[in-house]
């Protein structure tokens, strides 16, 4: 079932205070309320638009502090599904 060893559970607890620290470094007042709304709903979107932004960070990519529109254009570019014509 769920075997995760001690060890385990220590490095996913520090990897969760980590994304905190980054997440209010990277992330405006609204930004980080945003990404809590997104977390109710839909959690996996909620973490996988936090690994995105934690890899962004940590590749330099991210120079500024990430407010609520730009987060939603973060978030829609991750979130685009293929758009397909139908053609008779």
């Amino acid at each position: 079932m769920n075997n995760i060893t001690p060890e385990q559970m220590q490095q996913l607890e520090e990897f969760e205070k980590m994304k905190k620290i980054v997440m209010r470094k990277l992330l405006t007042k609204a930004a980080i309320e945003r990404l809590g709304r997104i977390r109710l709903v839909k959690p996996d979107m909620a973490t996988e638009l936090e690994v995105y932004l934690i890899q962004l960070y940590q590749s330099g990519q991210i120079k500024n502090v990430i407010d609520d529109t730009q987060l939603r254009k973060i978030l829609d570019s991750i979130t685009q599904k293929p758009k397909f014509n139908i053609i008779k």
